[in-house]
């Protein structure tokens, strides 16, 4: 049988508590006050920064726009059904970024720039900012180089260049988005990268 002296026990102990570490973390919670048209009022982050993602439950992710003395507006960038009067928010301690990668192209993803349409992660090593500065007018390239969005109407009255912005104004149900989505298909082996933006579209019509 094994005996041990309480000097032993005593050393074991006081080994044990040397060695004994806890962390304590604190964590931003607040109040939801007011939700509608995915816009979230909380009350009680008083340390969320501009632009930071913070989480309601089952995973709901918003981002902290209008910082007022008594609450905090919200942007949801999910699904936010869940979300009632009293729910319970935390800031994550992250300002909203998206990754950046070449695997994005020709991926449908969401505002987070989560792939939704089945077809597995996109892996990616860089993020950039959402709120991010843009390049000055002295380091951008000039607009030299035509682009040719293979409509003949178009093509030959309107001079398009590659990196410049054009809008296309019409009435409601008058082919504005099959000239966008004829222009992209016609760029297929152009060396350009088009990115439709598909914004208060239902989901199943995107992916």
């Amino acid at each position: 049988m094994v005996t041990l002296r309480a000097d032993e026990i005593s050393n074991i102990i006081r080994e044990q508590i040397e060695q004994y570490t806890r962390e304590v973390k604190i964590v931003n919670t607040g109040t939801v006050l007011q939700v509608g048209d995915d816009i979230v009022h909380i009350y009680g982050l008083d340390e969320v920064m501009s632009g930071e993602l913070v989480e309601f439950g089952k995973g709901t992710i918003g981002i902290a726009l209008n910082l007022e003395s008594n609450h905090v507006g919200v942007e949801l960038m999910s699904d936010g059904l869940m979300i009632q009067e009293g729910s319970s928010v935390k800031v994550t301690g992250r300002i909203a970024q998206i990754p950046m990668s070449e695997s994005y192209l020709g991926r449908v993803v969401n505002a987070l720039a989560k792939p939704i349409n089945g077809r597995g992660k996109i892996l990616a090593s860089e993020s950039q900012l959402i709120e991010s500065p843009t390049p000055g007018i002295i380091s951008r390239r000039s607009i030299y180089e035509p682009l040719q969005i293979g409509l003949i109407d178009i093509d030959s009255m309107i001079p398009i260049r590659r990196d410049q912005r054009e809008l296309i104004i019409r009435d409601r149900q008058t082919g504005k988005a099959a000239v966008a989505t004829d222009t992209t298909l016609n760029q297929m082996g152009q060396n350009v990268i088009c990115v439709y933006v598909a914004i208060g579209q239902k989901a199943p019509s995107v992916a």
